[in-house]
């Protein structure tokens, strides 16, 4: 399908500078369980020494006057009515060094600074402000050896400085490519939590998490930042991809849990991440702006809180990370999560019952210093809730935050008791996982050495089971078994930066000219600075030697960019026999999705003229990048490219293993239909018959839904009958066959090889008793068991007629589960939208906009009738669906009130096409949103198919200008775009356009229902 989004959209997802601290996550020894003065459960857990007391008093500050009305006037804009103190709880005894608030507050703190040494900034930290905790990060560590000794010259420090408990020194540690420690001969590196999730294997995650806490525990590492506990609601667009388990939430429930209980079982503290939810965000587009998570409360409760709250009823979670991402929804206005007492002390505390520690998003977030300064940020967020305020490296910003908890007590925001409580929660985590004994004498290599061989054979065999093969068609797998080994084999690979736990990124950080490169905005959003370093072809260089060397055969190998399919390319696959394309995260990277489906059309061409070019892809990140693209007759995943995982991927094409490996989540589950208690009497629709009782139906449902269906309300039962010659259509009904009272309705239609159910529809005061069950089990079978035809895929949703192009997004996801229990996959929607210029006599063209289409040389013309439409027909028959062009072949027929806008390029090269048509024309019966109760004069700008490249945004833009232009010129007082794929709708609504409504397609394979009997 055709896509209006260019490469750099994937700006939208990162802008967000989110860092758990930084690329770090916290974790603990467990050795002791009570925060009291001699009180111990565990002999590790007692204190080993006494502290002196540092009575030197710290020389006076001259604070500027803090600002209360900022905070006024925050809270106002959060919706927030009151703003009560957490509860002191049981305040154990402590150390009287304490009662120095100075020495509170440097408790309240997590902190880090970049570099591999200690700094004079940070032992200041330390020892003048009494920072208790302390975040490492890549930048900060170069191997076991050298972190052990980092970490204990810090420890250290902190002892002579009088601190009565050890440090926390927090790291984040969530393998894949998320790794702040590497070291080939000590750290061995494991799959990321979907790697581990796609083996299947529960107890796998607990067997790794305790390596994995073990061995960054030899180092002198107490907090492990993990595991991550967010769930994918919406997979493909998430930038926090394979760190998250899947879709499920009771299945990342499980591997959680097995997670925390092997950290815990290695003796750290656990932290879960990223509440409450960072699975599922928006993405606005501006540096300045946050992600905002758009469902409510009952929705989160649903999905994204459940794997929190389950971690949370163990009792075994010590810390929890919470999000900087906003919340836009009916009960909540928040800003940044972490800064909201609505969400840190009502939501977490109050209504899951976490009494751990909760830990603010770093506060040096740009959007956050901009919009409301680091001293008001640090105190709203402590007021919120958090008892531990993370600031990653920025020493004046971290003096900054100590002067705004000090002027918090001085202006009376919150109180010393307020302090106590977050100091209790912190010190209580660190008898649970430090003592002096065990920080100041960190075991080191002598112990990664005894654990490394095992620790190998772990991490080789959990790559080895991960390895997913989604789809062989062609049997192509292994490559022994498909081609010979004089034949040329072709890897073509992207430019993408090294993953952290690489020895390639090791190398080119010790390079003289590794400062000079600069991170991009989505590693910064990975919190992998080590990673933005580019490569061009070093990564996959290795992969490409050792598979030539497994193979024993002679291998090709070249990268490829943005710049398409290039000569050099052509040569190449014109010379092998099989290619292999890798991608990663090709769903935010475009150009990889785009250059893939190019060069498999090209071997398919190939192919048609008898020459050998099998097609192999691997996703080497998402496993979600052509999941459900059936066109790709090979897909294989990874789920991170590290040198470990390359080296399974290897072993998998090269047949020394079977991948065993499944896709998580939703995608794993088997779709059965379940069996319904009630079954409905369903008839074909009789015209004469029903009608009427359509048309009531459909008001009914308008009315009674709390999604926008207006256009329902005057749309005629004549809508669902198209009457083409290339669309078989069948309808049904349930129906009274007393009172001739419609209880259901499904429209069906059956066109070059696509099942489409249209539309279902359910009387409001008849749901809940399987109306909708029966209807759909008829029109699927209807669809299905047709000998006649071959059907390729079931599609939920149409264009023409366009009642429904799918689920309708805001109908708060109780739709889309009734659809995914009834055998449909809804992992991978398609996003269809449909906007509106509600008063054309006052809109004018954007500025600019002409401007822009001239520089890019393009031009557009407009056609009517049949005898011009072979190239538009063909057009569009190439990217977009079979009946998109039955919907382009009505309006070519309609000459008098409809034609086509063309957009062409250099050449007179087909660039895109879109349908305009005068208000009342006869096309408007099968488009709902193009019908008025009242005489409203609407005209309609449908359907735009655009050909894949660089400027598929502007040819979008233009070919829409000149339908609006014409919607104008034929005295419409309003204009109607519909069928706006995917993300394309933020480029026409920079136009003045607004959403009417927003649709996901669904596409599900016919074998998903079996018995439909």
């Amino acid at each position: 399908m055709a896509s209006h989004s260019q490469p750099a959209a994937s700006s939208f997802s990162s802008s967000f500078v989110p860092r758990d601290g930084s690329g770090s996550h916290p974790s603990s020894n467990r050795e002791s369980t009570s925060t009291s003065k001699s009180t111990s459960t565990s002999e590790n857990g007692r204190r080993h020494h006494h502290h002196h007391h540092n009575n030197t008093r710290q020389r006076q500050h001259h604070l500027p006057p803090f600002k209360p009305r900022h905070l006024e006037r925050y809270y106002a804009r959060q919706n927030v009515t009151s703003r009560r103190p957490l509860a002191m709880g049981q305040v154990k005894e402590l150390d009287p060094l304490w009662q120095d608030l100075d020495w509170a507050i440097g408790q309240m703190l997590i902190m880090g600074w970049d570099g591999t040494e200690v700094t004079p900034q940070i032992r200041s930290l330390i020892e003048d402000h009494h920072l208790g905790t302390i975040i490492l990060t890549a930048k900060n560590l170069k191997s076991a050896q050298e972190t052990a000794k980092l970490v204990k010259e810090l420890q250290t420090i902190a002892h002579k400085a009088g601190h009565p408990k050890p440090l926390l020194i927090a790291l984040d540690q969530e393998n894949g490519g998320v790794n702040s420690l590497f070291d080939e001969d000590y750290v061995c590196q494991f799959p990321s939590a979907m790697g581990i999730a796609a083996t299947g294997r529960v107890e796998l995650a607990y067997e790794v998490s305790k390596a994995t806490a073990t061995e960054v525990g030899a180092c002198g590492i107490n907090f492990m930042l993990g595991p991550v506990l967010d769930v994918l609601s919406n997979a493909r667009y998430q930038p926090i991809g394979v760190r998250a388990t899947g879709d499920d939430p009771q299945e990342v429930s499980q591997y959680g849990i097995a997670a925390i209980n092997g950290i815990r079982d290695a003796g750290l503290a656990s932290c879960g991440k990223h509440f409450p939810s960072y699975g599922n965000l928006d993405f606005l587009g501006s540096s300045l702006d946050v992600p905002i998570i758009t469902q409510t409360l009952e929705e989160l409760s649903l999905s994204a809180l459940v794997p929190f709250r389950n971690a949370i009823a163990t009792g075994k979670l010590d810390a929890m990370f919470v999000g900087g991402c906003g919340i836009s929804n009916p009960s909540m206005n928040v800003s940044h999560a972490c800064l909201s007492n609505q969400v840190v002390d009502d939501l977490l505390r109050e209504e899951l019952g976490f009494d751990g520690v909760a830990i603010s998003e770093c506060l040096e977030m740009e959007s956050l210093t901009h919009e409301l300064g680091v001293q008001n940020g640090v105190v709203m967020a402590v007021e919120a809730g958090c008892d531990l305020v993370l600031l990653c490296r920025a020493y004046d910003v971290q003096l900054e935050a100590i002067k705004g908890l000090k002027l918090g007590v001085e202006n009376g925001i919150f109180t010393k008791e307020r302090i106590y409580t977050s100091l209790n929660r912190v010190l209580r985590l660190k008898d649970t996982c430090t003592s002096w004994q065990t920080a100041l004498n960190p075991p080191g290599i002598s112990l990664l050495s005894k654990l490394h061989p095992s620790h190998m054979a772990l991490a080789r065999k959990s790559y080895d089971d991960s390895i997913t093969v989604i789809r062989d068609k062609e049997k192509l797998l292994p490559l022994s078994e498909s081609m010979h080994q004089e034949e040329e084999l072709l890897l073509l690979t992207p430019l993408v930066k090294p993953l952290p736990a690489s020895s390639l990124t090791k190398s080119i950080l010790q390079a003289k000219d590794a400062q000079r490169l600069a991170p991009t905005p989505h590693d910064t959003w990975l919190h992998r600075e080590k990673g933005a370093i580019m490569s061009g072809e070093g990564v996959f260089r290795e992969f490409g030697r050792s598979l030539a060397r497994s193979r024993h055969g002679k291998l090709l190998h070249t990268s490829y960019t943005a710049n398409g399919v290039r000569p050099v390319h052509e040569n190449l696959i014109h010379r092998a026999s099989c290619i292999i394309i890798i991608t990663a995260d090709a769903n935010r990277n475009l150009y990889q999705a785009g250059f893939t489906k190019h060069v498999e059309m090209m071997c398919s061409m190939l192919r048609t003229r008898g020459q050998k070019k099998s097609v192999i892809v691997v996703a080497v990140s998402s496993p979600y990048d052509f999941a459900m693209d059936k066109s790709i007759g090979t897909y294989i995943c990874t789920f991170d490219f590290t040198e470990t995982a390359m080296h399974a991927l290897v072993r998998a094409l090269c047949g020394h293993i079977v991948p065993k490996g499944t896709l998580p989540g939703t995608l794993r589950k088997s779709k059965k239909v379940l069996k319904s208690r009630q079954h409905w009497i369903v008839e074909e629709y009789d015209r004469r018959r029903d009608a009427h009782g359509l048309e009531e139906l459909t008001k009914a449902v308008a009315r009674a839904n709390t999604v926008d269906l207006g256009h329902l309300e005057s749309m005629p039962a004549a809508c669902f009958e198209l009457s083409k010659p290339n669309v078989e259509e069948a309808h049904f009904v349930v129906r009274n066959s007393s009172t001739h009272a419609l209880y259901g309705f499904a429209a069906t239609y059956f066109v070059d090889g696509i099942g489409i159910l249209g539309a279902i529809f359910v009387d409001p005061t008849k749901r809940n008793v399987s109306v909708g069950r029966s209807l759909h089990r008829r029109a699927l079978r209807h669809l299905l068991t047709n000998n006649q035809r071959a059907v390729k895929k079931i599609q939920l949703g149409t264009s023409f007629p366009g009642v429904f192009l799918g689920i309708p997004i805001d109908e708060g996801g109780g739709v889309k589960s009734w659809f995914a229990n009834n055998g449909w996959d809804v992992q991978f929607p398609k996003r269809l939208t449909n906007l509106a210029i509600h008063d054309l006599s006052g809109w004018a063209i954007p500025e600019g906009l002409l401007q822009s289409i001239q520089r890019a040389n393009l031009s557009f013309d407009l056609i009517h009738g049949l005898d011009n439409a072979e190239s538009v027909l063909g057009h569009v028959a190439a990217n977009a669906n079979p009946e998109v062009l039955e919907l382009y072949r009505s309006a070519l027929q309609e000459t008098k009130a409809c034609g086509i806008v063309r957009a062409k390029g250099a050449g007179d090269a087909l660039l895109g096409t879109i349908i305009i048509c005068r208000p009342g024309s006869p096309l408007s019966t099968y488009i709902p949103p193009l019908l008025s109760a009242v005489d409203e004069g609407i005209g309609g700008v449908l359907a735009p198919v655009i050909h894949p490249g660089p400027q598929d945004t502007l040819v979008l833009q233009g070919l829409t200008l000149m339908g609006v232009r014409q919607n104008k010129a034929h005295k419409s007082a309003k204009t109607v775009l519909s069928w706006v794929q995917d993300d394309a709708y933020e480029h026409v609504m920079a136009m003045g356009f607004e959403i009417l409504q927003s649709y996901e397609e669904l596409t599900t394979a016919p074998e998903n229902w079996t018995d439909l009997n």
